[in-house]
């Protein structure tokens, strides 16, 4: 139930967090330079890493993202009739779970080693 209900949540998480920011960053793009530089701010610092703000928007759409991924695989294995075993069912929205924060962990762990 809880891998079901976190599936429609990153979904729409994602749809409307990617979308908001989307249309603001093209809108400030074209609002002209300041309003661009406004945006880039609220999520760098100087040096144009990530602040605190962009670390906390970036991980958390890339765990919804991979939370959403892998509850959406999970889904397709049930659709096409396996994986109902309750014992297989349990352990395969567990792992749902696992794989999301550690996918994001080494998604984040490249990204930054890189600096």
């Amino acid at each position: 139930m809880l891998v079901s209900i976190l599936h429609r949540a990153t979904g729409s998480g994602m749809a409307t967090v990617g979308a908001a920011l989307l249309v603001w960053w093209l809108a400030a793009a074209a609002a002209g330079d300041a309003a661009y530089a406004a945006f880039v701010d609220l999520f760098t610092v100087d040096a144009g890493g990530l602040n605190i703000a962009g670390y906390v928007v970036g991980i958390g759409l890339t765990l919804a993202f991979f939370q959403h991924m892998a509850s959406g695989m999970r889904h397709l294995v049930l659709d096409i009739g396996a994986g109902y075993e309750l014992k297989r069912n349990k352990l395969g929205a567990i792992l749902t779970m696992v794989f999301s924060v550690l996918a994001t962990a080494a998604f984040w762990a490249f990204i930054t080693m890189g600096r």
